[in-house]
């Protein structure tokens, strides 16, 4: 009987997950969170758009993290054995490129760099790029505007080409030491192969394309005429990246000796191509054509797919389209939200400072109807990754007055969450992206019926749950388990080891009468203060919330 091993990194820990190929059981499954930084995260009160990792951290917590899960295996059924494990795939956070030599090892492990930030892996929610992100823009604006339409048509401050341009500026020391960068979802799967040279490293087309500004339509990555326009040292440094790019379809490599003794796996066994956790997590949440997949955590990213045979029309504002991104023979279209889990834990541990609160906070919220708190939020405490593509704005609620409660204030803001997906969900559609169905994983979908059911009132959908609670280390091995052969193909595998829990969330229609009315309200706040309109006048919210108030504390 095979099994695979799915492993995801996400922002506070790294999982491992043992799953029976035949059916998707998981019988195994460790969490390990990262020991360095603030729960795994370097910060500086000074700048609190940097966000850094540790790569000592992903190398310690692949192995205990791996060992635990198959010890954990072996306890749920006596008779498994490691020696069964037939592949290995992993996924990560995204875009988080990490500085490393010319043997592939991270400079943050060389004395010379291990104080230093900059040498550390650039974590996804970095924002320290702003600036670099905005000339980029500007810069493909003018000279090649067809990189901008595949991705939105912004580039974001939280992607590869900024992050490594700020340290370029920030700290050329360490950009100078750097031979190569390299995606966390590629450095690990190297890592498992024994890879020692960066150029020999099996690149993932999900980080090359939605991050890199990497398509087969122009020849790889960005000319170097281009990155000269922007810093020539950054056309210096694109023939040490990578000139290919791969699907799901392609191995990342095999599992070398060293990494097969200190695991307890078989060496040899395919290691699946590392794609980032949310894509991934999509296809463990079945992903197919007409299915939305949102993978709700600290942030929130919305995946759909198109057949690669199908036109798909440019979306403005958008993460990307990228062919292979996230199933082979596919167009992978990526949205998602800056902060939403995040937030939440900011307003309950960091403003309330009390982390036990979150459940009393649900509990009395859940029982407040629509609009009956007169309160509005803007959901960018983290910027805005879609639709404005702005990490220069901020969060804000509205509303208040001296009887305002902490519920009230918690529901507004899981309120605020929800039309953010909104906007999302309508963006997609408008470009002809067929959304039928929108399936959810993570934590908060499993544990919090309340936001479940705002969510299908604000959008409209019909919302799922994902079978399994850890849907990215599942995709996973899922492709872990298709390189192997145990599956022919990304469906085959999909029908055999997905599915969804029982429970389903359908709109109510006199819920979604109420926010309907309070959408348009988010989207004046919204398209206002997100520089959509160049002049509007906001006089008019305050007192339709009111309005909306005293209609439903009616009834």
């Amino acid at each position: 009987m095979p099994y695979t091993i799915g492993l995801d990194y996400g922002t506070n820990s790294a999982r491992a997950l043992v799953v029976d190929c035949k059916d998707g059981r998981e019988i195994g499954t460790a969490v390990v969170d990262y020991p360095s930084g603030h729960q795994g995260v370097f910060l500086d009160p000074r700048d609190h758009h940097l966000a850094r990792q540790s790569p000592a951290d992903y190398l310690h917590v692949l192995e205990k993290a791996t060992r635990e899960a198959l010890a954990a295996a072996r306890q749920a059924e006596p008779s498994f054995s490691p020696e069964q494990v037939v592949g290995i795939g992993m996924d990560g956070t995204g875009s988080s490129p990490i500085p490393v030599d010319a043997h592939n090892v991270p400079l943050s492990l060389d004395p010379r760099f291990e104080e230093n930030l900059n040498a550390q892996c650039w974590l996804w929610k970095d924002h320290t790029g702003i600036p670099e992100a905005a000339a980029i823009t500007e810069a493909a604006a003018r000279l090649r505007p067809q990189y901008l339409a595949k991705i939105g048509g912004t580039y974001s401050s939280e992607w590869f080409w900024a992050k490594i341009w700020h340290c370029l500026k920030e700290d050329p020391v360490v950009f100078e030491a750097a031979h190569s960068w390299v995606e966390l979802a590629d450095f690990v799967p190297a890592v498992l192969a024994g890879v020692t040279d960066p150029s020999r490293i099996q690149r993932g087309v999900c980080m090359a394309g939605h991050k890199a500004l990497y398509a087969e339509d122009w020849g790889g990555l960005p000319d170097e005429e281009f990155l000269t326009a922007l810093d020539p040292r950054l056309a210096g440094l694109r023939d040490r990246l990578y000139t290919e790019a791969h699907d799901a379809s392609v191995a990342a490599g095999a599992l070398c000796a060293e990494w097969a003794e200190r695991l307890g796996l078989p060496a040899g066994i395919p290691i699946a191509m590392g794609e980032m956790d949310v894509h991934y997590g999509a296809i463990g949440c079945g992903v197919d054509e007409g299915t939305l997949v949102k993978v709700i955590g600290t942030s929130t990213c919305d995946c759909a797919v198109v057949a690669a045979d199908r036109p798909v029309a440019d979306i403005p504002g958008i993460c990307g389209i990228v062919k292979g991104a996230i199933l082979p023979g596919y167009f992978g279209i990526e949205a998602g939200q800056s902060a939403v889990g995040d937030i939440f834990k900011w307003f309950v541990e960091g403003v309330l400072g009390d982390a036990s609160l979150h459940a009393t906070l649900t509990e009395e919220a859940a029982l407040l109807k629509p609009g009956q708190s007169g309160l509005l939020a803007l959901d960018w405490n983290n910027g805005n990754r879609t639709i404005l593509v702005d990490q220069r704005l901020t969060g804000l609620m509205l509303g208040q007055t001296l009887y305002t409660t902490k519920a009230e204030m918690y529901r507004a803001l899981i309120e605020a969450t929800a039309f953010g997906a909104r906007a999302i969900v309508d963006r997609i559609r408008e470009y002809g992206v067929p959304v039928a169905r929108i399936v959810c994983s993570g934590g908060i979908a499993e544990k919090n019926p309340m936001l479940m059911q705002i969510y299908a009132d604000v959008t409209g959908c019909e919302m799922r749950v994902s079978k399994s609670s850890q849907s990215c280390a599942l995709g996973s091995a899922i492709g872990a388990a298709v390189l192997a052969g145990v599956h022919a193909d990304f469906k085959t595998a999909q029908a055999a080891m997905t599915g969804l829990k029982e429970i389903s969330y359908r709109p109510d229609p006199a819920n979604q009468s109420v926010y309907q009315k309070l959408y348009g309200l988010y989207r004046s706040l919204h398209d206002a203060f997100g520089g959509v309109v160049s002049s509007a006048s906001l006089g008019h919210v305050m007192k339709d919330l009111l309005a909306i108030k005293t209609r439903v504390s009616k009834h």
